[in-house]
């Protein structure tokens, strides 16, 4: 890594992956010019409900097979960094990868309650972020508290494209064809998804490690 590379980063839940997450990350990078996007498996959000999700070998698993044959990594590394919340991954990710540029993706659902995150402010300082559409939310995203701080760091999509330096805080927003494809409404219709992929112990496509069936990482 020799070369400064850009790279985006997409992190959830991914309770499972679906095309949504594949097409809005495709979408992502070939508007931002990325080299590549990462999909980062959380092993737990804080935000959400531990009933109803599903190991995270199995998220890992959903996400690889979205991912196949396209420029996007799936990684648990939190797991592995001993991270919990974005804040503190997204700084230990500039720590150990000095020579990419990131910039961090979220859908506009994300950016409504971006102001409940554990040190929003120091998750907007660390990268830039592009907030991408969602059908239903941009109401209460561009009217949330957060979007009233982020409001003056905004930057049209050709001007941060063309930026020498990726520096934050920096705010550029995504519009596309919505997709309404959802989670929630996967589990809803195959509730038993992750019993596919029990016994499956996945290799990490960013640092190789095996994540085994019971969500542990073990050493190489």
């Amino acid at each position: 890594m020799n070369a400064i590379r850009r790279v985006g980063l997409l992190g959830g839940s991914f309770n499972p992956a679906h095309g949504g997450h594949r097409r809005i990350s495709l979408f992502a990078r070939a508007a931002l010019e990325l080299d590549e996007v990462w999909w980062l498996v959380s092993p737990g959000n804080p935000l959400k409900p531990k009933v109803g999700m599903a190991p995270l070998a199995a998220r890992v698993l959903s996400a690889a097979r979205q991912a196949r044959r396209a420029p996007i990594r799936v990684t648990a590394i939190e797991r592995q960094l001993g991270t919990r919340y974005t804040v503190d991954t997204l700084q230990a990710l500039l720590r150990r990868y000095p020579k990419i540029e990131f910039v961090w993706l979220m859908g506009s659902d994300n950016l409504a309650d971006f102001h409940s995150w554990r040190d929003w402010r120091g998750i907007s300082r660390a990268m830039p972020i592009a907030v991408i559409a969602r059908p239903g939310y941009d109401g209460a995203a561009f009217a949330s508290p957060a979007m009233a701080w982020l409001r003056r760091y905004r930057v049209p999509l050709a001007s941060f494209v063309k930026r020498s330096d990726w520096s934050a805080p920096a705010l550029v927003t995504l519009r596309f064809d919505p997709d309404e494809r959802s989670a929630t409404a996967i589990r809803r219709t195959d509730p038993d998804w992750a019993a596919r992929y029990a016994g499956i112990s996945p290799r990490d496509q960013l640092t190789f490690r095996r994540i085994d069936s019971a969500g542990e990482t073990p050493k190489p």
